[in-house]
């Protein structure tokens, strides 16, 4: 198979994967599982998730910028992994429990909703950058791999560091 097949095969999948996600996402949060007890231990784990994630993106540049390309491969699917985890155990809590209101007041609660509102839309447009790029260094084309790399790493980054500052801020408010 030639490498623009490839490439296009992959493109869709990245394209319906992007699309669907955040859509099924939005749909499962107005689903309720009936009889099912409140998941209210999920937030504390996932928010660790997030945490775990951001230092091995991290240390996945780090091993990259060493030349350790199977560790930083290693490291980053792991990460993928991770991302994955996080996504079903976010969605589990919430078909079993009604959104937290943030609590704070004054500025505190601008700063919350500012990093909120940023990490949500953060972390739907960077589905597509994160499966890019991981299809560009599967199929061996580095050079574009690390192009995308260089937009993608920030944006991960903050989403997963901006995941566990949304969870302390609301975490008293559980």
């Amino acid at each position: 198979m030639s490498e623009n097949n490839v490439s296009k095969r992959y493109t869709a999948w990245i394209w319906i994967l992007s699309i669907a996600i955040p859509v099924v996402v939005a749909l499962l949060f107005s689903v309720r599982i009936p009889g099912v007890e409140r998941l209210g231990f999920l937030p504390p784990i996932y928010a660790t998730i997030n945490g775990l994630t951001a230092l091995l993106l991290v240390v996945a540049v780090i091993q990259i910028k060493k030349g350790n390309r199977k560790v930083h491969e290693r490291i980053m699917k792991f990460c993928i992994v991770l991302s994955a985890l996080f996504l079903l155990m976010y969605v589990a809590y919430h078909m079993t429990s009604d959104s937290t209101p943030y609590g704070g007041e004054g500025v505190l609660r601008y700063v919350y909703f500012v990093i909120l509102l940023s990490h949500i839309f953060l972390s739907v447009g960077v589905i597509p950058f994160v499966l890019i790029t991981y299809v560009r260094a599967l199929t061996g084309n580095y050079e574009k791999h690390k192009k995308i790399a260089k937009i993608t790493f920030p944006i991960w980054l903050y989403v997963a560091v901006t995941g566990v500052i949304v969870y302390l801020m609301i975490s008293p408010y559980y």
